[in-house]
Parts: C-alpha cells; structure tokens; sequence
C-alpha cells in the first residue's frame, strides 16, 4: 500500500487555483453535508472553533471519501499537537501567527521526520494505514502542505522572506488580524488591508511562491484567484448556517 499524492499541493505546485470553505462546527455530521459539494480544500479549525482530537479525526474520515482535501488548522505553532495531527492524517496544516522566518522552520521542522526535523516516530497510526504503507517514511515529507498564515504588519511585511523558507509550501494572508492590526478591527475588507495585503502577495507570486486567503465575498474571493492567488476559501460552514437562517425568517417576517 502506498502514499496517495496530496491533490491540494500538486494543484497549487502546478498553478491550479483551488476554492476553501472554512469548517468550524465541528461535527462530521455537518462536514458530510458539504464535503460532496464541490469544492477543492476544505479547512478544518481548531484555532476558532471547540474542535478537539476526536472531532477532527471524524471529520478527516468524511472527507477521505470525498474528492476534497483537508488542511488542519492547529490552534498554535505547537509540535506536540503538530505531531498528533499529522498521526491522525492530516495531508496539510495552516499555521496561525507565523512571524517571522525563524517561526516559519519551526512549523516546518515539526512537520519532518529527523534529520530533517522533530517529528515524533510512531509506526502504527492512522496516517500511514496502521504501518501498511510501504513509503510513508520517504514520502510523507514532499506530500504534507506546510501554510504558514501572516498575520500583522510586521508579518506583512517579512512574507517573502517567510515564504522562502525550506519546506513552506505557500503563505496565507489573514485579512481580520491584519485588520486589527492596523486599527482597523472587525473590517478585513478595508482597502487600507488590502493595500498592505496585495503588494505582499504579488511579490509572493513572481517568486512563484503559492498564496492564499479567506473572505466571505464570492466576488472578492473569485477576484483574487484572478489576481493570482492559487488558494482562496470564500465562506464557512458556520457563516453559512447563520446567515442561511437569518435570510429564513427575514423572508417569513418581512
């Protein structure tokens, strides 16, 4: 038995745009509705969410049976809870809060068997079929996404630097910590983020280094695939469940 390829990194090695939906309800149940709808990478939050081991394991299950890759989001830049995550067999995971290049290795570093990293070894998990992938060892460092997500001004503007980090494979601009950084709270759409966002980014694209992003504007997020982005999650479950009610009753009482 051996290794798939990681559909999510030959896509974005190859320049294919990929579309995210963000999973925040922790529940498999509710990630089983949306995993056969379309769309290519699929996130799986435990930085803003109660998603916890177990739930994420679930919901990495539903999807395996879909045509969508997950990519995990631990809540922090942990190689404890890195390892685990990879156990359970995430094929890629988003790093919040990197800041620098020097945080950008320690991701990396957490992802990657020794010598080349920190990995824990384990030989039975469910990441490898319980040991009966013959080139999990040799594989699984070229086939784990590593995104690293900048997150201030200061992250802003070290991302090329960030992103030429050994092992990284793209670097996901947050528009709402961004925002907040720059006094501007609660508006990841200002054109003051953006300003500081999109010249970032084009400097990442002509180094040939994948970028990402998530907005909950379907036009604005088609626009940066557009522009160049190679992976953009335009919506979340969450959002979607809410906003779906509120449109609801607003047509019942209106």
């Amino acid at each position: 038995m051996q290794l798939p390829t990681n559909r999510f990194l030959a896509s974005i090695r190859a320049g294919q745009p990929q579309i995210g939906l963000w999973l925040s309800l922790s529940s498999a149940f509710a990630t089983e509705a949306v995993a056969s709808s379309g769309f290519d990478w699929m996130l799986i939050d435990t930085e803003h969410s109660p998603n916890d081991l177990n739930s994420v394991m679930a919901q990495l299950q539903v999807l395996a049976a879909h045509p969508v890759t997950p990519i995990v989001r631990p809540d922090w830049n942990d190689a404890v809870l890195v390892k685990r995550l990879l156990d359970l067999g995430a094929p890629g995971l988003l790093f919040p809060m990197v800041q620098n290049p020097a945080e950008a290795e320690k991701a990396v570093a957490a992802t990657r068997y020794p010598p080349h990293g920190i990995r824990g070894v384990s030989g039975c998990t469910r990441a490898n079929a319980f040991g009966r992938m013959t080139d999990y060892f040799s594989r699984i460092g070229e086939e784990t996404a590593v995104i690293v997500q900048v997150e201030t001004r200061a992250a802003v503007e070290q991302s090329l630097e960030i992103g030429r980090v050994a092992g990284v494979d793209g670097v996901f601009f947050g528009p709402a910590d961004i925002a907040a950084d720059i006094g501007l709270l609660g508006k990841p759409t200002d054109p003051a983020v953006w300003e500081l966002i999109r010249p970032a980014a084009q400097r990442l694209i002509k180094a040939g280094i994948p970028v990402g992003t998530l907005v909950f504007d379907p036009a604005f997020a088609k626009s940066l695939l557009g522009e160049g982005f190679s992976f953009v999650a335009c919506g979340g479950d969450a959002v979607l469940l809410a906003r779906g009610a509120d449109g609801l009753i607003a047509k019942m009482r209106g």
